[in-house]
């Protein structure tokens, strides 16, 4: 028979730490401290599977539930000596929610459970102080009003100010038991008035009532939006602990705070905290009344008058620091505690691993490590990689007053201000006069490489977390926004229309890449500072991991980044982006254009030693370390000038008729460039182009080796086979260029060429494809967009949708689909092995920044990821703990 309910108290429970999926993290760790020998007010949880069984039957409970609350409620009172609902021996309760993991805030509480007239006297005459009952009452009938009888909290705020006003009373504390009685009746009077019938005086229905509620609030809307931003499932369900009241409005001995062991935003080891004096546990946190510092230090350090707990209570402060000690050595963590003060004895009410900002995580983790508490692998295991975006990139200062003009999604982390500009020549041209900018386009393309780069950061109307913006943005270490669908761009006019503002070319704005936030005007920033005890957790990750991890980069200052970072070399240059600055693009346009060969190849030459430049570059920073380059991917088309304006521009600038131009263009024209003419089809059409990128990388390792006094082997990237004959045809290509560079120069080299796996048929056909591979990189943004038959910088409009209906668990583009494109992954590289037992398997696609993601590729047993540059000390953090969790 299931068991829906669990005691604890006296010094025993029924639980323990480590049953959070079954009582919820509240619950565990209450049984935890009552199990070794903490004074916890006895009470008992209600599981989380009961919480699921309440929404899978309609809202109901099992016939045998009341059974055993009805016993769970008798051990309470073994314990106290009082009776839930017994005038003569009163037993009052609180009724909280308690999930697997930490939901501050998102669910209900309702406290003071089993006043009523009847019970509030007894209460006061067991007291002795009828002040404090009839307060506790008026809060419970406020509490239970909202949180259960879904009445607007703000009503009873208005009764209670005015009635204040009419005394003259500026604080709570000040009214007196009859003053209490007063408001009592006007919250009644209140309740009746708006739902028809009197409030609930039968204990037992209070607490039917409290508990329903609790398990109804998982499903309220900040609750959801909690577990969709955290990635909690729904299927984890609350528990419902049930505990014996200890009440801190009890008089001027009486009080109630919250504390960490360590402070939670510099990860110092100090007590950190605020109590209030004579008030119950939602007073400290709904700021009613400014709380006092716990301790003398922070006292002082705050400049406050008023006495620390320190001063005030010196016992129950003693307690409370020894008790603080232990739970953290106990737990190996910093602690949250939550705690009530009952006449001078001191209640433990909660205690949980506290959160903290990224800068703390990594002080404490390193610290503990130190101290010995924890091992260096631990904690490495402490820190969440994706929170050290924190610490990489500007954000804005948490003090600054901020003026949203638009929200969209966080596409790159960082914040960055600058003027408006809406095109991308604009923003090199006012970068170069020594202005910054912030490009706002409705979508990006390649074609907007230069100005991406020019600017401070990127906004766009449309778009999702992996479009073209996004994707850049990150690889460049810019704070992008994307998809801000309430703003409105007018590039003819040279207008952005927010929330009925128009702004304009030059006017000022701050995007903030890590909420999504558009905002007005210039922001005070915060500058990133990566301090020794990163640098610590970076070394201790390095000696955990098994995967190499190499960078997306293509421009130097991108290596040079990456290369700081820790990169261990490049794991996808992306060769196309070189081709769109300066002379580059004229030569490239004057490749397409040409009728012949011989017209390509002679383009073609103007491009040679400017790619064999950016490619010698790129080896001597990265000084031996591999360099994966993969050869041009995209359509022609997206070289060539789109509109009228454009294309007239382009063909005075070339000498050709703009009509040719445009029928070029037009022929180049695709319906889904995305399955089109691209990758290794290109190299197939047009060889020549495969051969200048073959020759431009060889010259360039012989140079660099030769610099460096040691061979660099290259890596030579096929984009988008399918078939076999398609890798043979191209690497026979590659092949000859290499032979006549050895010839031409003298020098013997090595080299690898390999593909990039991004085709379904590709992964099915590994096993062919590896006799000609040497190495496969997975391409997993092409290979989710082929597997899903869905466009990433379309998809958007919807995958949100398919996350909030429960469709999917998570925007496949951002973190890589296990059941599916996963399962083509350790295909393809279960079989290229077989064939090819030493072939090197790595990932370059944006899956290779993404945590969950690296843990993926750990149980494959991929040698490496690649990710951008300032996903680097992320990628290397997330392949050390999977190292770590690798079953």
């Amino acid at each position: 028979m299931t068991k829906w309910v669990y005691t604890f108290g006296d010094g025993a429970a029924e639980g323990r730490a480590g049953d959070k999926a079954l009582l919820g993290g509240k619950g565990a760790n209450l049984a935890e401290m009552c199990s070794l020998g903490l004074p916890v007010p006895p009470g008992f949880t209600i599981t989380t599977e009961l919480c699921n069984w309440y929404y899978a039957n309609g809202r109901s409970y099992p016939q045998a539930l009341e059974a055993e609350i009805n016993s769970a409620l008798d051990h309470i009172s073994r314990i106290t000596g009082r009776r839930f609902g017994d005038p003569a021996k009163l037993l009052l309760v609180s009724v909280r929610s308690g999930a697997r993991a930490s939901m501050p805030g998102m669910m209900d509480t309702v406290l003071n459970l089993g006043l009523n007239d009847e019970t509030v006297e007894a209460l006061a005459a067991d007291a002795g102080d009828a002040r404090f009952a009839y307060d506790s009452y008026r809060r419970f009938i406020q509490m239970y009003s909202n949180v259960v009888l879904d009445l607007d909290h703000e009503m009873f705020e208005e009764i209670l100010e005015d009635r204040k006003a009419s005394l003259g009373h500026d604080l709570d504390t000040e009214l007196t038991a009859a003053e209490w009685q007063d408001v009592i009746a006007l919250y009644k009077a209140k309740v009746e008035e708006e739902l028809e019938r009197p409030f609930p005086q039968d204990p037992r229905e209070q607490l039917w009532g409290a508990i329903g509620a609790v398990f109804s609030s998982w499903m309220n809307a900040r609750a959801i939006t909690y577990r969709r931003l955290h990635d909690i499932p729904e299927n984890w369900g609350t528990a419902v602990n049930v505990q014996a009241m200890v009440f801190g409005n009890m008089g001027d001995t009486s009080a109630t705070g919250v504390a960490f062991t360590r402070n939670p935003s510099t990860g110092e080891k100090a007590l950190y905290g605020e109590f209030l004096v004579n008030a119950q546990g939602e007073d400290v946190v709904a700021g009613i009344r400014t709380p006092q510092n716990i301790t003398e230090r922070a006292r002082i350090a705050a400049g406050s008058d008023k006495p620390s707990l320190e001063k005030l209570m010196p016992e129950a402060f003693d307690a409370f620091v020894e008790i603080s000690r232990r739970l953290e050595n106990h737990y190996r963590d910093m602690q949250d505690l939550e705690f009530t003060i009952e006449r001078g004895k001191l209640w433990m009410l909660q205690t949980r691993s506290g959160k903290r900002t990224a800068k703390a995580a990594l002080k404490v983790a390193v610290d503990m490590a130190n101290e010995g508490l924890i091992t260096q692998a631990e904690a490495v295991g402490r820190i969440d990689p994706a929170s050290l975006d924190q610490l990489l990139h500007p954000t804005i200062d948490p003090k600054a007053e901020r003026d949203v003009i638009g929200i969209g999604l966080p596409a790159s982390p960082g914040a960055a201000t600058g003027e408006i500009v809406f095109t991308s020549d604009e923003a090199e041209e006012m970068k170069s006069v020594g202005r910054k900018v912030i490009l706002v386009r409705v979508e990006t393309s390649p074609e907007d490489i230069h100005g991406m780069h020019a600017a401070q950061g990127i906004l766009t109307t449309r778009g999702g977390m992996t479009s073209h913006a996004a994707v850049v943005a990150r690889g460049m270490g810019k704070p992008c926004v994307s998809g801000v669908g309430s703003l409105r761009v007018d590039h003819k006019n040279g207008t952005l229309i927010a929330m009925g503002k128009t702004f304009r070319k030059g006017d000022i704005i701050t995007i903030d890449g890590g909420s999504g936030q558009v905002l007005k005007g210039a922001v005070p920033m915060l500058q990133p500072e990566l301090s020794g005890d990163f640098a610590s957790i970076m070394e201790w990750a390095d000696k955990t991991r098994r995967m190499k991890v190499r960078t997306n980069a293509e421009t130097p200052a991108d290596a040079r980044m990456a290369r700081s970072f820790g990169a261990e070399g490049i794991g996808l240059c992306r060769t196309e982006h070189m081709f769109f600055d300066g002379d580059r693009i004229v030569a490239m346009r004057e490749m397409i254009l040409a009728d012949t060969e011989k017209g390509r190849r002679a383009a073609l030459a103007k491009l040679l030693p400017m790619q064999r430049s950016d490619f010698l570059e790129l080896f001597e920073i990265m000084a031996g370390l591999p360099v994966t380059i993969r050869l041009l991917d995209p359509p022609l088309h997206e070289f060539l000038p789109k509109t009228e304006e454009e294309i007239a521009e382009v063909a005075d600038a070339m000498q050709v008729a703009a009509d040719k131009l445009r029928q070029r263009t037009e022929a180049l024209h695709e319906f889904n460039p995305m399955l089109g003419h691209r990758g290794c089809r290109l190299a197939v059409s047009y060889p020549e182009i495969a051969e200048m990128q073959a020759r431009a990388i060889f010259e360039a390792a012989v140079e660099a080796g030769r610099k460096a006094g040691k061979l660099v082997v290259p890596e030579v990237m096929v984009p988008l086979v399918g078939l076999k004959k398609e890798l043979d045809y191209v690497k026979a290509r590659i092949d000859a260029v290499a032979q006549s560079v050895m010839e031409e120069t003298g020098v013997k080299f090595e080299y690898l060429i390999g593909t990039m796996i991004e085709l379904p048929r590709a992964a099915i056909r590994a096993h062919v494809i590896a006799e000609t591979a040497e190495f496969f990189s997975f391409g997993t943004n092409d290979l989710t967009q082929t597997t899903f038959g869905i466009s990433r910088d379309d998809a958007a409009s919807f995958l949100e949708v398919y996350r909030q209906k429960g469709i999917i668990d998570q925007d496949p583009f951002v973190s890589i689909d296990v059941e599916g494109v996963g399962e083509l992954v350790e295909l393809a590289a279960e079989k290229g092995r077989k064939t090819r037992p030493d072939i090197k398997l790595g990932i370059c696609g944006e899956h290779g920044g993404d945590p969950a993601s690296i843990h993926f590729c750990e149980t494959v047993g991929l040698d490496y990821v690649s990710c951008s540059p300032f996903r680097v000390p992320i990628a290397k953090l997330a392949a050390a703990q999977a190292a770590v969790l690798k079953p």
